[in-house]
């Protein structure tokens, strides 16, 4: 068994790499998507420790652009990037025609990996959900990350449903923002597919029970911490972990808990000089007077900023 895990966290780790960031889509002041601070965006994360860049997900605000955006995104997230780091498209929808679309836009934008999110709003049947995915899968040659998230999506993966959809040859891991380490251990134990973590505040958890990796918010800040967890666990020094997520534990808290994490990263990567302007669109609004100092303040209690 413990050879089938390593060969299913090695071909997770070669096609995603260890420590990723669910990457913000920067906005101009009157809401156009702003390409120059996408780029510097895109190199502040792999500076800050990242190999991973996840663009049109959640936190890419995926749901406010178009699909000529986000080809136009992911094209400019791959340039500036040039092969220093992994970078994977966000393709999930609740149409499969349009994600099996998204997933071959992404194959011709340059992307490395899909990231799949279960359908969300319609609630499908588990046999839906599988169907769905592999319909993804069968559509593209490139590696495919589930995204396990109820509380966005409404619909878990079940055990059954993650070991059916790790049969299919692209299909290699699994973002879990479930929340039960339970059902993330059962599947683990058969070895057939790798986890990361994608809940900030169960990062050492995740990891302590084989997760690879991490996708991240917080990373937008605090990629070299999460790098630096991450080969801890691995070498299990896990006294050192420990310090680690207990040091980051009032930034996650800050930046996950008290407004959408697109809200304070932008925030917080507005206060470090990366953008320029903090815009989110609508539904979302930008991070009031404050929520920005509270998000100054856990930075500078983090050693992320200096004034």
């Amino acid at each position: 068994m413990a050879m089938i895990e390593d060969a299913a966290g090695n071909a997770a780790r070669d096609a995603f790499g260890h420590v990723g960031t669910a990457m913000i889509t920067p906005f101009t002041a009157d809401g156009a998507v702003d390409f120059a601070a996408l780029e510097a965006t895109a190199d502040h994360l792999i500076e800050r420790g990242n190999d991973l860049l996840v663009v049109s997900g959640t936190t890419g605000e995926a749901s406010t652009t178009t699909d000529t955006e986000k080809a136009e995104i992911l094209r400019a997230v791959v340039s500036a990037t040039a092969g220093r780091a992994k970078v994977v498209a966000g393709v999930g929808t609740n149409h499969t025609a349009q994600s099996i679309a998204l997933s071959q836009s992404a194959r011709e934008c340059g992307a490395d990996g899909l990231l799949s999110v279960t359908p969300y709003y319609s609630r499908p049947t588990q046999d839906g959900i599988i169907a769905h995915t592999r319909a993804i899968a069968d559509s593209t040659d490139l590696p495919v990350m589930l995204y396990d998230i109820p509380g966005r999506s409404a619909a878990p993966l079940t055990t059954q449903t993650i070991l059916a959809l790790a049969e299919h040859p692209q299909i290699l891991a699994v973002k879990d923002a479930k929340g039960a380490l339970g059902a993330t251990q059962d599947v683990l134990a058969h070895g057939t597919i790798a986890y990361y973590s994608g809940e900030d505040a169960l990062n050492l958890p995740l990891l302590s029970i084989g997760a690879v990796g991490v996708v991240s918010v917080v990373g937008h800040v605090a990629a070299d911490r999460y790098s630096t967890l991450v080969s801890l666990v691995a070498s299990n020094d896990v006294a050192a972990a420990r310090r680690i997520a207990a040091d980051l534990a009032p930034l996650v808290d800050a930046i996950m808990n008290h407004m959408p994490g697109v809200v304070a990263a932008k925030a917080a990567l507005e206060l470090m000089g990366v953008i320029p302007t903090r815009t989110t669109r609508l539904p979302l609004l930008p991070a009031d007077a404050e929520q920005v100092e509270a998000v100054r303040l856990a930075l500078q209690r983090s050693d992320y900023l200096t004034c």
